[in-house]
C-alpha cells in the first residue's frame, strides 16, 4: 500500500504468522530500532504487504526473507482492521526444527506456549532478558483465549 492511501486514512496492511508446534508458538524479538513498530518486543513472524500482493503472497516471502522458513499450507485465522493497520493473521504448523531457521530479522526467536505469555512478557535466552509483547501478539493471544473459551463451554 502506497503513501497515497496511508494518506486518505487507510491502514497499513500486514500479514502475520501464528506457527505452531505441539501448541507453542514461534516468537520473534523485534530488533531494538526507533521507529519500527513494537522495537524490542516479542511478536509474530511477517510484515507488510507489497503493492500487488495478497496476504498469503505477503506472509510466504515475509517468512522467507526473515526465518528462511517456505511454507506450504496456511490457514486464515482472522483479521482485524485499526485506525493505523489492518491485520490478517494466519496459523501454520511448524515443521522444521528451530535448528534450520535462519533468523535474518530480529534479536532472537523462541517456542512458547501461549499461556505463558498472560504475564505480557516472555525471556530471551541470547539476551538474557524479559521483554514485553508487541500489541499484534497480545491481539493473537486474546482471539486464542476466546476460542478456548467458546470451546470449554
Amino acid at each position: 500500500m502506497g503513501p497515497l492511501s496511508q494518506s486518505l486514512g487507510m491502514g497499513v496492511e500486514v500479514a502475520l504468522a501464528v506457527l505452531q508446534r505441539q501448541g507453542q508458538w514461534l516468537l520473534q524479538l523485534r530488533d531494538d530500532i526507533p521507529g519500527i513498530i513494537a522495537p524490542g518486543c516479542w511478536g509474530l513472524f511477517g510484515g507488510h504487504l507489497d503493492p500487488g500482493e495478497t496476504p498469503v503472497q505477503a506472509l510466504r516471502r515475509e517468512l522467507w526473507e526473515e526465518i528462511r522458513l517456505r511454507v506450504d499450507t496456511v490457514e486464515p485465522w482472522y483479521r482485524s482492521e485499526g485506525q493505523e493497520r489492518i491485520r490478517h493473521v494466519f496459523r501454520a504448523d511448524l515443521q522444521v526444527p528451530l535448528e534450520q531457521l535462519q533468523l535474518l530479522e530480529g534479536q532472537d526467536f523462541c517456542l512458547a506456549w501461549p499461556q505463558q505469555l498472560t504475564s505480557g512478557r516472555c525471556t530471551s535466552q541470547r539476551l538474557g532478558e524479559s521483554r514485553g509483547l508487541a500489541p499484534s501478539l497480545e491481539e493473537a493471544l486474546l482471539h486464542y483465549r476466546s476460542e478456548l473459551k467458546a470451546t470449554t463451554r
